[in-house]
């Protein structure tokens, strides 16, 4: 990687001072970026061509036009908080998964908690059987699109006569962050459905495509700024992470073609995004390319990452305490957020006039 140093006092500043989401103070500017498995946003329409009819009015979950508005009321006022305690507004990118269609992104935006903040959506039908996909979601003061692309994941059941897997698509976006070019991608893996050890080919095939279009983009822009982000279905230190996305969290491994995976060491205290069975798990992760991670300022670096797991988005009592508040559970709709809790990551540069 190349080499620059920054001087001393700045990154005294940077540690020390109160970080303003993209302000520009006399040194710096910060950015987030992040991830939120909203959690089967579904709206309330029966798609002929999905299986969504729980999700309706009349269907098992009694899925009501007041739960979706309450739904969206709650996932809009947990996106404009996401990011560090000292960050304002909400992140300039976001990644979104469990999503039905672009309404109900077109209807979260809506809130007015979001509105003003003017995002942008980018978004692909999937072949996913349930009908649910992935997203971006972008203020366009700071991210213009240049350009975006779904990528098909193709898997078969070898123990089912080799019948075709439906599952969600990897979405790539490429763009200018306040005038850097940067792609994104935007994944949510196969399912534990059937076990951890019999699905995990798939998300080493789900990991192998992700490493695939990684690479494709780093033999044209050597030096290119990716963030790669979602929902795995698998922690850190699984082999679809380790090996066959070839991640790492050890700086001094860091070359041109590695990946950088700031949640590792989150797995390792022991801490998650979902809880089941009385473990927690760590399936949403931030990952990023080399370049992120050069120790000069001029443009957009790694500064810092976490996850979102305050307080309201906790499960208040009873056996689950602690846990993601989710909004449904035990065949009904509980007033909660996620069965996740999102991720982030912080971005920053020296501000010059």
């Amino acid at each position: 990687m190349r080499k620059n140093r920054l001087s001393a006092h700045i990154l005294i500043f940077m540690l020390h001072s109160t970080l303003l989401f993209c302000q520009k103070s006399n040194d710096y500017q910060v950015v987030t970026v992040g991830f939120y498995n909203l959690e089967n946003l579904f709206d309330t329409e029966n798609d002929p061509i999905t299986f969504d009819d729980d999700r309706t009015p009349e269907g098992k979950d009694r899925w009501t036009v007041a739960i979706y508005q309450d739904k969206l009321q709650k996932m809009a006022e947990v996106i404009v908080q996401i990011g560090s305690d000292k960050v304002r507004v909400p992140p300039v990118i976001l990644g979104v998964s469990e999503i039905e269609n672009r309404r109900v992104l077109e209807d979260l935006i809506s809130e007015p908690v979001l509105k003003k903040w003017e995002y942008g959506i980018i978004h692909y039908d999937s072949p996913d059987r349930r009908g649910i996909d992935t997203g971006l979601l972008y203020q366009k003061k700071y991210f213009q699109v240049i350009s975006s692309s779904a990528h098909e994941l193709v898997l078969f059941d070898p123990e089912n006569n080799n019948k075709r897997i439906y599952t969600r698509d990897q979405l790539l976006v490429t763009g200018m962050l306040v005038g850097e070019k940067i792609h994104i991608l935007v994944n949510h893996w196969p399912s534990r459905s059937g076990g951890e050890a019999r699905s995990q080919p798939r998300r080493e095939a789900a990991a192998s495509l992700n490493r695939k279009i990684i690479d494709s983009i780093l033999s044209q822009e050597p030096y290119a700024k990716i963030i790669t982000m979602g929902d795995l279905n698998d922690d850190p230190n699984n082999s679809s992470v380790k090996k066959v996305l070839k991640t790492t969290s050890r700086l001094k491994n860091i070359k041109n073609n590695s990946l950088y995976n700031p949640m590792d060491a989150f797995a390792k205290k022991g801490l998650g995004t979902l809880a089941y069975r009385d473990g927690w798990n760590l399936f949403d992760q931030v990952i990023l390319s080399a370049s992120w991670l050069e120790k000069e300022y001029s443009s957009f670096r790694f500064y810092k990452a976490g996850i979102f797991n305050k307080r309201f988005l906790q499960t208040p009592s009873g056996q689950y305490k602690g846990y993601p508040f989710r909004s449904f559970a035990n065949g009904s709709y509980t007033g909660g957020y996620s069965d996740h809790f999102p991720v982030y990551v912080s971005l920053i540069k020296i501000y010059k006039d």
